[in-house]
């Protein structure tokens, strides 16, 4: 018998209750995956194994994966595969906004792979992306989830914020200290200087960022990580259970109780971020729609108490 042979596999994590969900089969999620197939499109609940794929697919949401489904890096915790990329496909925005469309989307999340092997990382595409869906469903609120733009950050998120996105997103992932074994090709402070760049351009436009927990991290490097994102103006805070994708993917250093979230969750709003989404089950797009609406409730409320007291001491 070979080494290989009598080797022992690796154990796969068992999940606490908290985090298992049913699998999904209803007709609404049949449909979603029906209509992406039919226009060729890629999206991230498939590619990244999200475990809500299920019930969003169910209420027709979705978050589409543009310029491709190859990434040009091997982060240690992510389940897209990695190689060289193929061409941009030019039909892409159209099938996009096309898809919004006949989905009915209220609010439509769109985010990339890395493409490092494009001049400007890609950034043209997203553009391409929200003028197409500007046009084709006016109404439909867009977010955009981006990758870092590594070494063409400025002039990548200068294009984009002229595009006029709803909300911008770009993710941290996970607190400093464990960047370069999760995260080693990007860099933490450039991207928080990435979303202060959002907020320089066009203040209107609501910044996003999320972590994962169950990684190793400490529980003060997490509330670092809020104070960072502070200071950076960044609104609204995400934060999930890391879980592994596959043995050699990073293994779950602990799974974080429900309980535990809550009290983040409570943390992050007492530092006035304008929305917290803070459960297990958290990812990036979860609710996007719903918490949108609530941000930019809370952002109007805040604005008419201001004018209020301006005319109050005027």
């Amino acid at each position: 018998m070979n080494d290989l042979a009598s080797s022992p596999r690796p154990e796969r994590q068992r999940k606490p209750d908290w985090i298992r969900v049913k699998a999904p089969t209803s007709r609404g999620y049949g449909e979603t995956r029906q209509l992406m197939r039919d226009l060729r499109l890629n999206t991230v609940c498939e590619e990244a194994a999200c475990p809500n794929i299920g019930e969003c697919w169910t209420k027709k949401h979705a978050t589409v994966m543009i310029l491709g489904d190859v990434c040009t890096r091997a982060c240690a915790f992510c389940n897209v595969k990695t190689g060289m990329p193929r061409a941009v496909d030019p039909l892409e925005p159209d099938q996009v906004a096309e898809a919004a469309a006949k989905m009915g989307l209220e609010h439509i999340v769109i985010t990339s792979v890395d493409r490092d092997d494009l001049p400007d990382g890609g950034a043209s595409q997203f553009v391409k992306v929200i003028e197409a869906l500007r046009r084709a469903t006016p109404k439909t609120t867009i977010e955009i989830l981006t990758p870092d733009f590594r070494n063409k950050m400025e002039s990548a998120v200068e294009s984009i914020v002229a595009a006029g996105p709803d909300v911008y997103n770009h993710n941290l992932e996970t607190v400093p200290r464990l960047y370069p074994t999760i995260r080693p090709g990007a860099r933490y402070y450039a991207s928080l200087r990435l979303l202060e760049h959002v907020k320089r351009l066009d203040p209107r436009i609501f910044t996003k960022s999320g972590i994962m927990l169950g990684l190793g991290e400490e529980r003060l490097e997490v509330h670092q990580v809020m104070d960072d994102m502070r200071s950076a103006q960044i609104d609204f805070l995400t934060m999930g259970q890391y879980l592994q994708p596959t043995p050699r993917h990073a293994s779950v250093a602990e799974f974080v109780t429900p309980k535990a979230f809550e009290a983040y969750g409570a943390i992050a709003r007492a530092k006035g971020f304008l929305q917290v989404a803070a459960s297990p089950l958290t990812r990036s797009s979860y609710h996007a729609g719903d918490d949108f609406r609530e941000m930019r409730a809370t952002r109007e409320a805040q604005l008419a108490k201001a004018a209020q007291k301006a005319a109050a001491q005027g």
